[in-house]
């Protein structure tokens, strides 16, 4: 088995209402951002550090997470305005047309959407830049 991680977050879960259309939104959203589900069972579903539970799941606890903001590294602007499309077409809703947004930094090129269950998920693309690696290998 092989995982690949970031510097910050190992995982994060989201507990929704309608796993049916979260998988929707999520799947498009994640498939123009080259992220691909990584596995499901009846009651979620993962994708790398995302892992997405209905209410009724062991994982779950019986409770809906709330309100987050998740934002999702785009490779460039093309991929940004591609998650947005993807997005709305997947039933989210517009909470932010991409954009640049200088009053987080020059560069920082973003589109927001709200998910089925009103999170704010963002995709962002910082501007050019040379990474050390596309991701930590974690192999088991």
């Amino acid at each position: 088995m092989e995982l690949h991680r970031g510097r910050l977050i190992d995982h994060i879960q989201l507990v929704v209402r309608d796993l049916a259309a979260s998988r929707r939104f999520y799947e498009a959203v994640l498939k123009v951002l080259d992220v691909p589900i990584g596995g499901s069972a009846e009651d979620y579903f993962w994708a790398d550090e995302l892992f997405v539970s209905s209410i009724d799941s062991r994982a779950a606890n019986g409770q809906l997470t709330g309100r987050h903001h998740l934002a999702f590294q785009a490779r460039d602007r093309a991929m940004v305005d591609a998650f947005y499309q993807a997005g709305l077409d997947a039933g989210g809703t517009d909470n932010g047309a991409p954009d640049e947004r200088q009053h987080y930094h020059p560069g920082y090129y973003a589109a927001f959407l709200l998910d089925p269950d009103g999170n704010n998920i963002e995709a962002v693309f910082h501007g050019p830049a040379n990474r050390s690696a596309a991701s930590v290998k974690i192999r088991f």
